[in-house]
């Protein structure tokens, strides 16, 4: 039905087509503006318990967000809130705006968590974290904490900001109580791993990332960490072995494919290792 609309709508004859269904065509068009126009004099005609006013709602609401207009956006879209498209741009519009707990309990509701629970916390921080409010993050996961202190994930979240900031040992020191609660988590030794061979401590770093491939096989991050390790300590055998492995799962990245390459050449493997580096330089040239 959509798209009859928007062909009639391209075709050029608007005119047959209701101020609901004109706003739809022009939202599928991406012409925001001329859709929340559409759309509100739409809503005027509709009955508030409506689909039809309700899917108008959640357009407009839509529209601004995607205008960058989150004032305006959030009374469109708190008309709707079980929709889940409503309570995500909701979470990060009343960041925008700076109302913290609004938001935090918007992405509640697109969980289905009680706003007032360890979870909701925990991903309030992790939605917030994913958009750059960093201290909003911190924020929420360190409530869910004090909610409930051995909450999986909290401590890795903490550690990996932690780490991005540069605070190596404080990450490290979250990511040790993670493992402690979640031994089984990936992510969790590939991060420590990570700390650690900032701190060019490759010793430790090794099997912290081994123990990170072992639980998910299928991350190349892990490997090419690993293979980076090798390369530090001199081990070009295990740093070809584990960077070839990257670079199967992986094949277009080009920090293994360098890596690999300077190993090879050290291990004597010259003529590879040199094509392989022409290759990162061929692909990186200006068409």
């Amino acid at each position: 039905m959509v798209a009859l609309l928007l062909a009639v709508l391209l075709a050029g004859d608007p005119a047959v087509l209701s101020l609901h269904a004109q706003g739809l065509a022009l939202y599928r068009q991406q012409k925001y503006s001329d859709a929340i126009t559409a759309l509100q004099a739409a809503s005027r005609t509709e009955a508030p318990d409506s689909a039809e006013y309700k899917e108008s709602a959640l357009l407009i609401g839509q529209s601004y967000f995607m205008l960058t207009q989150a004032p305006k956006a959030i009374p469109w879209l708190e008309k709707v809130p079980t929709v889940n498209e409503a309570n995500y741009m909701l979470g990060y519009a009343y960041l925008q705006t700076a109302q913290h707990e609004e938001s935090a309990a918007a992405f509640a509701r697109l969980f289905n968590l009680r706003p007032d629970s360890a979870a909701a916390h925990l991903v309030a921080g992790q939605m917030m974290l994913k958009q750059e409010y960093e201290a909003d993050a911190q924020s929420e996961i360190t409530k869910a904490l004090s909610l409930d202190p051995k909450l999986p994930e909290a401590h890795y979240l903490l550690g990996e900001m932690a780490i991005y900031r540069g605070r190596l040992q404080e990450g490290i020191t979250h990511l040790n109580t993670e493992l402690s609660l979640n031994p089984n988590f990936s992510m969790a030794w590939y991060r420590r791993g990570d700390a650690y061979a900032r701190q060019e401590h490759w010793e430790d770093a090794i099997p912290d990332l081994q123990r990170a491939v072992c639980l998910n096989p299928d991350f190349s991050g892990p490997y090419i960490l690993l293979g980076r390790c090798y390369f530090k300590k001199r081990d070009w055998s295990n740093a070809e072995g584990i960077l070839r492995r990257a670079l199967k799962l992986d094949p277009n990245n080009h920090a293994a494919t360098y890596l690999l390459g300077q190993t090879l050449i050290l291990a004597g493997k010259t003529d590879e290792g040199r094509a392989l580096l022409q290759s990162i330089k061929s692909s990186t040239q200006p068409q």
